[in-house]
């Protein structure tokens, strides 16, 4: 449906607020509630999760169960997020912004919470603090959207949205990495801010679960 190889919107003339934001066409009442609605039914669902994970975990993933990244949120500033720990712990990170996925890292059972996306559930903590919504751009490290904001043109412009837990970029392109991966993932979220709305929100969420029924995480 999307390719996304050469559609990065021109957000220079998009209207903006009085405090220089962007002005969606989706109202941030109704964005919220939807948020914390879904987010507080799938606050069971993620405590029954994490209980059979602790049971796994020693056998499968030894270690910690969680694993906090800081990321690049709102207006780009820096925010804690939490995810079950997919991958061995590494004495060093030496990971670049550029640079492929470390699969050699991903433990057994990581491997499968990746592929249904089970590792990321945990970030609803994320978005009843307020930090991140159910949808939208995913946020990168830190130091990795640092990186980006200098070399991939409009990456910036995706920070006058609210990061979300998945987004068009994952559901349309999946995991990307390299400069061309990225400047397509980048053109998937600037048609998103460009075509907010609850209804696409309502169907990226269905993708979502399309890609977790088909188990085509990464």
């Amino acid at each position: 449906m999307f390719d996304f190889q050469d559609d990065i919107v021109d957000l220079a003339t998009w209207p903006v607020s009085q405090d220089g934001h962007l002005l969606s066409r989706q109202s941030p009442l109704s964005k919220r509630v939807f948020d914390i609605a879904v987010s507080l039914l799938l606050l069971p669902v993620l405590a029954v999760i994490a209980a059979g994970l602790l049971l796994f975990n020693p056998v499968f993933n030894r270690g910690s169960l969680m694993h906090r990244q800081v990321r690049m949120g709102y207006a780009g500033r820096p925010f804690m997020a939490h995810k079950f720990r997919s991958m061995r712990h590494a004495v060093t990170q030496t990971r670049g912004a550029f640079d492929r996925l470390e699969e050699d890292r991903i433990s057994t059972l990581g491997a499968v919470m990746r592929k249904c996306r089970i590792d990321e559930l945990p970030q609803i903590l994320n978005v009843l603090r307020g930090e991140m919504s159910l949808i939208g751009p995913r946020p990168d490290l830190f130091e990795h959207a640092c990186a980006y904001q200098k070399q991939v043109p409009g990456y910036a412009a995706r920070h006058q949205v609210m990061p979300g837990i998945s987004g068009l970029a994952q559901t349309e392109i999946g995991y990307v990495d390299g400069l061309k991966g990225i400047r397509r993932k980048v053109a998937a979220d600037h048609y998103y801010i460009a075509h907010a709305s609850l209804r696409l929100d309502l169907w990226i969420a269905w993708r979502t679960v399309c890609v977790i029924a088909g188990r085509k995480g990464r």
